[in-house]
């Protein structure tokens, strides 16, 4: 592929956050004169396609994990721990082909485990060193630092100092090699263009991402306010009007851009990407964590607790408190730091 070295980026098919903050990264690696191979599955997949219509792509499905609805999410998800290291080894060994078929130089994992190698360099992308869990934290510690020691390097999104995924990005007695990397976002702020009062966006996997939708539907019907939904469906094209609210089934990554600038009040699930995107654009919003989603309950608390944000629970959503929390009130001052890319991307050019 005319000269230049060919690096594999890979986000986890787990909602569309994992394939969005890997956006910047495939554009400064095309910046810097990689090609770019990128490998997914399901959604985000698609909505790398839809970004990237012109690069290379390899679908590979990742660990297949289901969702009960009727098991909390954790007990769900411990259940199927077998399943999901045996999805690990697999796709190592299916990596291996797949390295000499596509001439691979360097592979950027965004949490899918299996993606190491050792005859080219591979970077894992996580902001989950220390996960949260209800029982067995020490041993679902150890287990994931194991994995994470396979690959070349860690690359952490988050600040070394003033975390925003607190004591999910901490290090310490690790013995990870990892770089805090800052912030993932494909965002940037700007001006705004018009003026959306409510902005709700819908993400997450199924049957949670449904759930919150309806609810959120539900509520936006009844507030005479000039609103918009996404639903977080980038493989659809629909749009639907209900008086003054707006569906739409997903927005292009500069489009999301500008209505995100437009709102004053954002609703969202509390996914460490969507945060990041938050953080980018300077905006404050109220955040929904996935009911059982450990990781999302403790960012939305803890950032809600550093005056950041607005925490609710799905379950008791209030749309009048959350429609009158908006950024134009805020106070609490974001944190800020630039990617340095070009040292970063110095582990492939050996």
């Amino acid at each position: 592929m005319n000269g230049k070295k060919n690096i594999m980026v890979a986000p986890l098919n787990w909602g569309i956050g994992h394939a969005t903050r890997c956006i910047p990264i495939i554009k400064q690696l095309k910046k810097n004169n990689f090609n770019v191979i990128i490998m997914s599955s399901g959604r985000s997949l698609n909505l790398l396609i839809k970004e990237f219509p012109d690069e290379n792509f390899i679908k590979l499905e990742d660990y297949n994990v289901t969702y009960s609805n009727f098991l909390p999410m954790q007990i769900n998800i411990f259940l199927q721990i077998p399943k999901i290291i045996f999805g690990i080894y697999t796709e190592n060994r299916k990596l291996k082909s797949i390295i000499k078929d596509y001439e691979i130089d360097g592979i950027i994992s965004d949490n899918r485990y299996g993606l190491y190698s050792n005859k080219v360099p591979s970077v894992f992308i996580t902001h989950q060193i220390k996960i949260q869990t209800p029982f067995l934290k020490e041993l679902v510690k150890k287990i994931n630092c194991y994995f994470i020691n396979k690959f070349s390097m860690c690359w952490i999104p988050d600040f070394k100092k003033n975390k925003i995924a607190g004591e999910l990005s901490d290090t310490e007695n690790t013995k990870i090699r990892h770089s805090y990397i800052g912030p993932l976002s494909r965002l940037i702020k700007k001006e705004p263009k018009d003026n959306i009062e409510i902005l709700a966006i819908v993400s997450g996997p199924e049957p949670q991402r449904t759930i919150f939708e309806n609810i959120l539907l539900k509520e936006l019907k009844k507030i005479n306010k000039k609103s918009l939904l996404l639903q977080g469906k980038p493989e659809k094209n629909y749009s639907e009007k209900f008086n003054n609210l707006i569906v739409k089934s997903h927005l292009k990554a500069e489009e999301l851009n500008q209505v995100m600038i437009d709102a004053k009040t954002i609703i969202c699930r509390a996914g460490y990407s969507t945060i990041m995107d938050l953080i980018a654009l300077d905006k404050h919003a109220t955040l929904v964590p996935t009911p059982g989603q450990t990781e999302q309950e403790y960012l939305a608390d803890f950032l809600s607790k550093k005056g950041l944000f607005q925490f609710q629970k799905q379950d008791t959503l209030n749309m009048n408190l959350a429609s009158n929390y908006s950024s134009v009130n805020q106070k609490t001052k974001i944190p800020k730091q630039k990617n340095e890319w070009g040292k970063l991307f110095e582990i492939f050019k050996n």
